[in-house]
């Protein structure tokens, strides 16, 4: 497995299969660039076939704050420490800001907290017309 913290040489073709079960999915090209356009991104490829097999990414005021607001790694690539080297990764890209959040469902509460984050509240609003990006 190969970790890049840069999409430079990543192409739309390269990050297929994401979004699983979303009902309105960004497509690859949109995905690509919600990865131009965050603040920082790590990128999981298998070396074999060349393909992104997971990602996170953050945005940023660069100062004090960010925000996680993807982790995502295929479905036939989980429970092999991909996820948890993308988190670790991240958090090492963001040492140097103040807060780092993100939102989850309650069942990946105890995921977050092996990292040191911590259970908070937050709210939400979200636009199910806007989900694809498009």
């Amino acid at each position: 497995m190969m970790y890049k913290i840069s999409i430079e040489g990543i192409s739309a073709d390269m990050v297929e299969g994401f979004f699983v079960d979303w009902p309105n999915p960004p497509n690859q090209q949109t995905h690509l660039k919600l990865l131009k356009k965050s603040s920082k991104v790590v990128i999981a490829i298998d070396d074999r076939s060349n393909q992104v097999v997971g990602f996170i990414s953050a945005v940023s005021d660069g100062v004090l704050s960010a925000y996680i607001p993807f982790l995502e790694v295929l479905p036939k690539y989980k429970n092999r420490g991909i996820g948890k080297e993308l988190v670790n990764r991240i958090l090492q890209e963001l040492d140097d800001i103040y807060m780092v959040d993100l939102c989850c469902d309650d069942d990946l509460v105890p995921y977050y907290e092996n990292f040191g984050m911590q259970r908070s509240n937050g709210m939400i609003f979200r636009n199910y017309k806007k989900q694809s990006g498009r």
